[in-house]
């Protein structure tokens, strides 16, 4: 193991050997600004956020719901680019050492060239790269250059996926498996159901890898019952909802750093 994809390992083991999950929020580059957005990122894991994904904004966010996709078109009409993200990760990372990873849909990637962003990702202090639509059986390519670099490539299971699908997806993956609680879009929900505990426990049948759940926690409570069965605790909508809804910018990267706190102590499995 090499590269950033070990810290990013060694964060999830550090959390499970203090009897929590690990907190993973999700804010994408460019929002409201990419200073902004920088400064917002840096405010969550000052909150307690253990690893946190910088989203690459895309103009059709197929499994993003409102908030994020309010957000995303924010940060494009910005003009957000491929490289302030990378410059989001990088100064995120310098800053405080943890671990930050990208989210993408796979056709930026594609068009901007797999070995430059695997190169520039690793070169910026990158963990790794969640690829929510990159199928398994074509993501060969992906994975050469993201071991090369030593990033992580985590791939995303859902409840519709069949248990031999499950083990597929897990043997090709790196870092976590990133387990989507609910069918559909991300966002918020008053209830994150047993649907996600079933998940869990099926993917854990087919690797060692930790196990993160994601699209749908909102508050502490969710926050605490996604951690008594999941290694991680990923949070996005809530955190891109507090910025959205704040009077300034100012007032935004407080409301995020206090979200964030909230959710670290709910992520602890004995509070």
């Amino acid at each position: 193991m090499s590269g950033n994809i070990q810290i990013l390992s060694e964060t999830l083991a550090k959390a499970k050997s203090e009897n929590r999950a690990a907190l993973i929020a999700y804010l994408p580059a460019g929002f409201p600004t990419v200073d902004g957005g920088i400064e917002a990122v840096k405010a969550v894991f000052d909150g307690g956020a253990d690893i946190v994904e910088i989203g690459l904004p895309h103009s059709d966010p197929v499994l993003d719901g409102p908030v994020i996709q309010t957000a995303d078109d924010i940060a494009l009409r910005g003009g957000v680019k491929i490289a302030d993200v990378m410059r989001t990760v990088k100064e995120a990372y310098a800053a405080t050492g943890k671990p930050v990873l990208v989210m993408t849909y796979w056709n930026p990637i594609d068009r901007y060239g797999v070995e430059r962003f695997t190169a520039e990702l690793a070169e910026a202090g990158g963990a790794g790269c969640i690829l929510p639509d990159l199928p398994v059986q074509e993501s060969a390519l992906w994975r050469e250059h993201a071991d090369k670099h030593g990033l992580a490539t985590v791939f995303v299971v859902a409840p519709s996926s069949k248990d031999e699908r499950l083990a597929t997806i897990t043997s090709a993956g790196s870092g976590f498996v990133y387990a989507a609680s609910l069918m559909g879009v991300t966002g918020t929900r008053e209830s994150v159901g047993e649907q996600a505990a079933d998940l869990v426990r099926r993917t854990r049948a087919t690797s060692e890898l930790p196990v993160c759940v994601g699209l749908g926690v909102s508050n502490a409570q969710q926050a605490a019952e996604v951690a008594g069965f999941a290694d991680g605790v990923i949070v996005g909508s809530a955190f891109v909802k507090r910025m959205l809804d704040a009077d300034d910018h100012a007032s935004g990267v407080a409301a995020v750093r206090e979200l964030a706190a909230e959710l670290a102590e709910g992520v602890h499995r004995d509070s």
